[in-house]
């Protein structure tokens, strides 16, 4: 099929482009490689050379492909999409970004849960398919072997979201905000003469001036934390805690809708988000029932023993940045009774939250 590429290069495309290449996907199709700003200059060699850069905003070159990927973003995903839907192009779209993920004809994708549900939709004439939010799917892939069973009567998840799941230009800050505090208390921070509290306050100081770098985040991320993520919504929430209870029941098609909410918090992670969940059973499952249903449900989740040192060794984002692996620890029942069960997972939001659920359908729609 001929494919085209579109937002290759940022942090979910650069990703996705890694991905592909390891499991040499591009041997099955025909790329084309497109650019909102750089028309013209070498696209990426593969192996066979490379070729020019396309406008991402051409129609007519846009026109001709089977497939079009694209991790750019909402905003070109709003100028093009309806554009060359209403010329007439039937082709297969595959997207990144949440722009359509709530339209009635785009499926969201998550093999691993929903993989009968996505080739089912292909049979059925379905040419749009979104990626979904990157912790709905980091809880999916840690929990559905529960939701499976049936067995989720209600859920809450606390998000913990690293740095890089709002963009690159956050990351960058980050680091710099982490270098702005080492140069606040420069080689002091080993000076046993200098107290922890002078210390403290240098590093307080420093991140309430006007001059510490805040510009990508609104205000301080590194030793600090922001409990407000996207957009306002009615009722108190965010638009990032909408999508929690929205997007994981279109993913499973769940109706009448299981209830999930929580409250979604940016940290000083670089990469990695990681979830606390509070789960109302809906039958009083005994813990080695729990584990066995949540490890058997795909071949990335793990169940993490939980004791301390499994948890420091397993279950952080210094253990699972960069990996397929969506450990889940913590595991025991609440104290508010047999049902409530209390779980923490962490999973990379760059992959399983991002480019491998596209690069997964992109192999599914080759093959169907």
């Amino acid at each position: 099929m001929k494919t085209g590429f579109v937002g290759w290069r940022g942090m979910v495309g650069s990703v996705l482009m890694d991905r592909m290449q390891q499991e040499r996907d591009f041997d099955l199709l025909e790329p084309t490689f497109f650019t909102t700003s750089q028309v013209g200059q070498a696209g990426p060699d593969l192996g066979a050379g490379s070729t020019p850069l396309l406008d991402a905003y051409s129609l007519d070159d846009l026109a001709h492909l089977d497939v079009i990927l694209t991790a750019q973003g909402g905003d070109y995903t709003k100028n093009v999409y309806s554009a060359l839907r209403d010329r007439g192009w039937k082709g297969f779209w595959i997207d990144a970004a949440s722009a359509l993920r709530m339209r009635e004809d785009a499926v969201l994708v998550l093999d691993p849960v929903n993989g009968a549900r996505i080739e089912e939709a292909i049979a059925g004439g379905a040419r749009t398919f979104c990626g979904a939010n990157c912790t709905v799917s980091l809880m999916l892939m840690a929990l559905g072997g529960l939701f499976e069973a049936g067995q989720v009567e209600w859920l809450s998840s606390m998000t913990y979201q690293a740095a890089s799941g709002a963009g690159a230009a956050q990351l960058r800050e980050l680091v710099a905000q982490t270098v702005a505090l080492a140069d606040a208390v420069g080689e002091d921070w080993n000076d046993p003469e200098v107290s922890v509290l002078e210390l403290e306050r240098r590093v307080t100081a420093a991140l309430r001036d006007e001059a510490f770098p805040h510009e990508s985040f609104g205000a301080p991320l590194a030793a600090s934390l922001l409990a407000y993520i996207d957009s306002a919504m009615p009722g108190g929430q965010t638009r990032e805690e909408w999508k929690g209870m929205a997007e994981t029941n279109k993913i499973l098609g769940q109706d009448p809708p299981v209830p999930v909410d929580g409250i979604c918090v940016r940290v000083g992670a670089l990469r990695c988000h990681s979830q606390a969940f509070t789960i109302k059973l809906r039958d009083p499952l005994p813990l080695d029932e729990v584990e066995q249903r949540i490890a058997s449900a795909n071949d990335w989740v793990r169940v993490v023993e939980n004791t301390r040192d499994a948890t420091f060794s397993e279950l952080t984002p210094t253990a699972v940045s960069g990996t397929l692996s969506v450990p889940i620890g913590r595991i025991r029942k609440l104290a508010m009774g047999d049902h409530y069960l209390g779980a923490f997972s962490v999973g990379d939001q760059l992959l399983w939250g991002a480019a491998e659920p596209l690069r997964r359908v992109l192999r599914t729609i080759l093959a169907s």
